[in-house]
């Protein structure tokens, strides 16, 4: 219970709601006993033959026990009244729960936008999205219904033993005893019920996967003669979840008997016991309980069966609920690494300067920028390039700052990196990642996503993508900007989801331009066409190229050759040419694999 306490705010924040939730179940609880003892004094009085209207003091209503029609409006409105404040009451603690979880959801959604670029290499999406899905519905479940259900027992039992005490007290105490022990077992089958429904639901995300793999991967499975294989595969998995499924559906087929069985249980002692109770005893004229007396029993018994079911269960929520919060905790507990200190506006000149930064990745352990110091000036193109697993790409995380170096300091105009305005220097910076992702949406609103206002005028775009040398492209679909895109931009090309990613970046006019080996799925004569429309853009602004492609930046104005996170040479094309190292060695084996 103690990771559910993080739920309090939440119920102060929705007092009043609670508290007229309380009042409805104490309306409908108290409406719902007067059934039973409504009950009572209609029986006692039709078998006394009584010949005068008796009158229901809590009603004050002169009822005659001969005239049927008024004693079936009487219970029927007793019944109309519970059930109206019943409805009340379920639409203010449900509707909490609901509100609550519409506040937690959007607390964690948050939380994650908070959270930085080292948090998400660590914690896989599929967990990201179980705690903010299946997590926050089992701690709905505790929010509503098992609130709700302990508050309407702890009314009712109260209600129900005080009237059943009033009738008899030995024949409370006897009929209450199966009571605990169906909570007890319930309590039971509803652990073993989701320990397998836990099971049954990992098997069926198993069987969901090999279903989608198979579906996404078809081309590859025809290509390669494997539909035996995959058939193999899914009727495997098949059986799997069959197998559990029918375990789950054995427990479960076990629940509504052992209901059942105890509350006839409950219900023949009432009636044994409370039979003999009604037999006049040795010195008295009358027995101690009424025939009226028994069947208001039988009412209570009934009345009191379902709440105490709902004790196994909604404990077995309650358990569920706190280990689910305990796992939605450990997230929103989690601080960023990488905090925006300073809220002054800041305005980017243009200068970025690394000083003997050094950079390793925590989980791997991989040294991957090593007393790197280079400095870029106002207006700059200065390129990186290096074989795969350089650090070229570790570089521009640290310049975005989505890490932090070990050793060393980044400098934004003369400022550490740390002590700027991050997100004022993000809005000045456009980035084309080594990995395009594009939105399942327009093409038009995958451009607009890159820029700074809502309104982007088609002018502009027709601009960017002609920059971006994806216009013609784009034209070409029947919808043209407003084509939508499949997940990841599926119905795209890997160059013109390359292009458009591009065309996203200069929609901003950013001061900063970062281009990660965005070039890499286009041929070396779209790369020469987009970097030629480029230029201009490139001109104005700060732009930093990294590829490992020697044709994507020789003419940048300047080339840093990195290698194992080390920067080996520096300078333009044509004097690294001249230094016949590894740049021109780079350059010599490109050519030759061209040419080939």
């Amino acid at each position: 219970m103690k990771s559910l306490s993080y739920l309090n705010k939440y119920f102060i924040k929705y007092k009043w709601r609670l508290l007229a939730g309380v009042f409805f179940a104490i309306a409908t609880n108290y409406f719902a006993v007067k059934m039973p003892e409504f009950l009572k004094v209609v029986t006692d009085n039709f078998i006394e033959e009584a010949q005068e209207p008796f009158t229901i003091l809590w009603l004050n209503l002169p009822i005659n026990t001969k005239d049927p029609l008024s004693i079936g409006l009487t219970y029927m409105g007793l019944i109309l009244t519970s059930g109206i404040f019943l409805f009340f009451l379920r639409q203010s603690i449900i509707k909490v729960s609901r509100f609550i979880e519409y506040d937690l959801k959007n607390e964690i959604y948050t939380h994650y936008q908070r959270l930085d670029y080292s948090f998400y290499k660590k914690n896989n999406t599929g967990d990201l999205m179980n705690r903010i899905s299946e997590d926050v519905s089992y701690v709905r479940l505790y929010l509503g219904p098992a609130i709700m259900y302990t508050l309407n027992l702890v009314i009712l039992f109260t209600m129900v033993v005080t009237q059943m005490i009033m009738i008899n007290g030995k024949l409370t105490l006897l009929v209450l005893i199966p009571l605990p022990i169906m909570s007890f077992l319930i309590y039971k089958v509803s652990s073993k019920m989701n320990r397998l429904s836990t099971k049954v639901q990992e098997e069926q995300s198993a069987l969901s996967t090999t279903v989608q793999e198979t579906f996404s991967g078809i081309r590859i499975i025809k290509a390669y003669s494997r539909e035996k294989e995959m058939d193999k595969r899914f009727k495997t998995t098949s059986k799997e979840y069959k197998r559990k499924s029918m375990r789950l559906v054995l427990v479960n087929a076990l629940f509504i008997p052992t209901i059942m069985l105890l509350i006839g249980l409950s219900t023949v002692i009432t009636i044994y016991v409370g039979g003999l109770l009604s037999y006049p005893l040795p010195g008295l004229k009358e027995g101690v309980i009424s025939l009226g007396g028994i069947t208001a029993f039988i009412f209570f018994v009934n009345k009191l069966t379902w709440p105490f079911a709902s004790v196994g269960w909604v404990t077995s929520l309650t358990q569920r609920a706190a280990a689910s919060q305990t796992r939605i905790n450990e997230f929103l507990h989690t601080e960023p690494q990488i905090v925006n200190r300073s809220e002054e506006p800041f305005h980017f000149k243009g200068t970025i300067e690394f000083r003997n930064v050094t950079y390793t990745y925590p989980n791997s352990g991989i040294v991957a920028i090593k007393d790197l110091s280079f400095i870029i000036r106002p207006n700059e193109t200065i390129a990186f390039i290096g074989r795969t697993g350089c650090g070229k790409s570790t570089i521009l995380k640290l310049i975005l700052r989505q890490i932090d170096p070990d050793s060393g300091d980044v400098f934004i105009d003369g400022i550490n990196i740390k002590d700027i305005n991050l997100e004022h220097f993000r809005d000045q910076t456009g980035i084309v990642p080594q990995e395009v992702f594009l939105f399942s949406d327009t093409i038009r609103n995958n451009l607009k996503f890159g820029a700074l206002t809502d309104s982007v005028p088609e002018e502009e775009l027709e601009r960017v993508t002609k920059a971006a040398h994806v216009y013609h492209n784009i034209i070409d679909f029947k919808d043209g900007f407003d084509t939508l895109l499949g997940e990841r931009g599926v119905n795209l090309s890997g160059g013109q989801k390359q292009r458009i990613s591009i065309a996203r970046a200069l929609i901003r006019d950013p001061k900063l331009l970062l281009f990660d080996d965005c070039l890499s799925a286009v041929d070396t004569e779209t790369e020469e066409i987009i970097l030629s429309n480029l230029k201009s853009d490139i001109s104005q602004k700060t732009s930093i190229i990294v590829s490992h492609r020697v044709s994507s930046l020789r003419n940048a104005d300047r080339i840093l050759v990195i290698d194992n996170g080390c920067k080996v040479e520096e300078g333009s094309h044509e004097e690294l040419m001249e230094l016949a190292g590894v740049y021109h060695e780079l350059y010599i084996q490109q050519l030759a694999e061209e040419n080939a």
